[in-house]
């Protein structure tokens, strides 16, 4: 007998691919391409934390109003007007000159588009309840890979044809096809206005300055830390006060905005920490690895953006073969420990670079076992995560909607604490090779004898400047490349610790 179907199930399963795949691609183009950005719209690294900072909190706000929304707007007039407000963003960010406007374009970006991951994986539910279903996954989760994968290969192309804005006109574009698809496949039904839940904006308020304080704060942290660690301490803690009490004041609630009691199960926060992790974890690789292959090897993007695509688009194969395996042995410690010894494998490989290394054969195969690491442990979470709330559909959504707050936080985090590593790692690693810049050191005199040899020639009385100029880049790359390493030590370190956590718990089991 065959299972039933949406009647228009081509047309929801293509709404779906788009939105998680619209998601990941611009989530990873941008982080991709933040210095040329950066270049382009002529911020300084603190306006940029900023922009993160500002996109994170406006997709939290978002996210968690969009039960809300949907209750009394219907899924297709929903969705439509979160892509015509991202279009928009997209349209104010391609055609920014400055500062100032791209930052209230990504703001208008994260109104539209923070809930399109979410949407993405709600709308699964209206397919009746069969094993069809499961397709859908497929779909959601092939998004996430190919958005994953393709993101940095799209961003290099753009950023070397000298048309980096061409990222907000192709997410235009899909989302504009996202636009039409949901004329044809949602349904417009309002939810009765006895179940409809409470806005709560005051307190909605307070978890967004709470956000805000948290994430600038810490996005900052990599430039003041050091000399302003009491305000730093101070705003954390404020931060984390505001969120609290969003928190409490959902959960006495009758009718709350986000239903967090019925979370507060040991196997839903138990995910919820993983995906956490994984979401830091994509944050940080997503600034460190362009640091890495064009800053510390110097590599052109164009050439960084094809290594990491090909790297990463393994995670639509590996996906297919676990999505092979689960049905038949769900257990999920197989996949913890294949993809946490994946993440540790990846670090180590990566921790080993040197500056004669082939991007194809000693770096390329480094991201692709990142790859698996991607696929193995979030599939496996997504799995087990909400297998208790399955029966509680308001648990359920609300659950998925708190779970993408935490992706948007933790994504901004991530980038945070790279940024805080490889600055305090940079500084060390600078002073030490700074001690060896000097007339007296037999590498330096070595090095500079065959600067003046390669450079007199062409450049005649210039030859000094051009000599000085070229160690100094050399030095401040020598330090970008050590310090990145250590990085990715320390990665390798957090796999292998998460390989004896997931070992020890006995809750995701």
């Amino acid at each position: 007998m065959n299972a039933p179907r949406h009647p228009r199930e081509a047309y929801l399963l293509a709404i779906i691919f788009i939105l998680n795949l619209i998601e990941f691609l611009q989530t990873g183009m941008i982080v991709f391409c933040a210095g040329p950005i950066m270049g382009e719209i002529g911020a300084s690294p603190e306006e940029f934390t900023l922009i993160t900072a500002t996109y994170a909190v406006v997709a939290i706000a978002a996210i968690a109003i969009m039960s809300w929304l949907v209750e009394r707007l219907g899924w297709r007039l929903f969705v439509q007007s979160s892509v015509t407000l991202f279009v928009l963003g997209a349209v104010i960010c391609g055609t920014s000159t400055g500062f100032i406007q791209f930052l209230v374009g990504r703001a208008v970006m994260g109104m539209g588009g923070a809930a399109f991951m979410t949407s993405s994986r709600l709308l699964i539910n209206l397919m009746p309840p069969s094993p069809r279903r499961f397709l859908g996954i497929k779909v959601f989760a092939s998004a996430l890979t190919i958005g994953i994968g393709m993101a940095p290969w799209l961003a290099s192309i753009f950023v070397e044809s000298g048309h980096w804005n061409g990222i907000f006109m192709l997410l235009s574009v899909m989302a504009v096809l996202a636009f039409v698809l949901a004329q044809v496949a949602l349904p417009t039904d309002l939810a009765p206005t006895d179940q409809r839940t409470e806005a709560h904006p005051w307190t909605l308020l307070v978890m967004s300055a709470g956000c805000f304080l948290c994430l600038i704060t810490i996005l900052r942290a990599s430039y003041d830390f050091y000399t302003d660690t009491p305000p730093f301490l101070l705003s954390i803690f404020l931060g984390t006060i505001a969120v609290s009490i969003f928190v409490h004041h959902q959960m006495k609630h009758e009718r709350p905005i986000l239903s967090i009691k019925r979370l507060v199960q040991p196997r839903y926060l138990s995910g919820l920490a993983v995906f956490t992790a994984c979401y830091i974890v994509l944050g940080a690789n997503g600034y460190m690895l362009p640091m890495l292959l064009q800053r510390g090897l110097g590599f052109p993007w164009e050439t960084v953006g094809y290594v990491e695509a090909a790297g990463l688009i393994v995670t639509l194969p590996v996906f297919w073969i676990v999505a092979l395996i689960i049905p038949k042995r769900p257990a999920p410690l197989k996949f913890y420990l294949g993809g946490f010894g994946a993440l540790a494998l990846s670090g180590w490989l990566l921790m080993r670079i040197t500056p004669e290394a082939s991007l194809w054969i000693d770096v390329l195969p480094a991201i692709a076992v990142y790859g698996v690491f991607i696929i193995l442990v979030m599939s496996t979470t997504a799995l087990h995560t909400f297998s208790d709330l399955q029966r509680d559909e308001m648990a359920f959504n609300h659950g998925q909607q708190v779970k993408n707050m935490m992706s948007q936080f933790g994504v901004a985090f991530g980038i945070a604490v790279a940024a805080l590593s490889t600055q305090w790692r940079f500084s060390m690693h600078l002073d030490a090779l700074s001690a060896h810049f000097n007339s007296g050191d037999a590498v330096f005199t070595q090095t500079a004898g065959l600067l003046s040899e390669q450079f007199f020639s062409s450049q005649g009385a210039q030859t000094s400047q051009l000599i000085m100029a070229t160690l100094v880049q050399q030095l401040n790359q020598q330090a970008v490349l050590v310090s990145s390493l250590d990085y990715f030590a320390l990665l390798a370190l957090c796999g292998l610790l998460m390989c004896v956590v997931m070992s020890v718990q006995r809750v995701l089991k």
